[in-house]
């Protein structure tokens, strides 16, 4: 059985209109590696993307922890920027990029 820690992905976001408007979608949840929990926020969050675009609901959260909430229309992320670290509460640490 893998080991598994409980990560956190900030992904960068911005407005796709107004660049001046920015912030930060937080991802978090169970993965073996931090490449891992960048590949699956990504993945859940593509889920959601299309999920919305079908005029369907965005997907419930996953067995490992990874889902999608608060998307927000019109904006946009930014995932080369996108970090990834054990959770620590807020302090992100280890941080690798995508």
């Amino acid at each position: 059985m893998r080991h598994l820690h409980f990560f956190e992905v900030n992904v960068p976001i911005h407005h796709a209109t107004d660049k001046t408007r920015h912030g930060l979608h937080v991802f978090t949840g169970h993965a073996a590696s931090t490449w891992e929990a960048l590949h699956i926020a990504h993945e859940v969050y593509d889920a959601a993307m299309a999920a919305q675009m079908a005029g369907l609901g965005v997907p419930e959260r996953r067995r490992d922890g990874w889902g999608v909430s608060g998307l927000r229309p019109g904006w946009e992320p930014d995932w080369t920027a996108a970090r990834a670290g054990l959770w620590k509460g807020w302090a992100l640490a280890n941080d690798v990029a995508l």
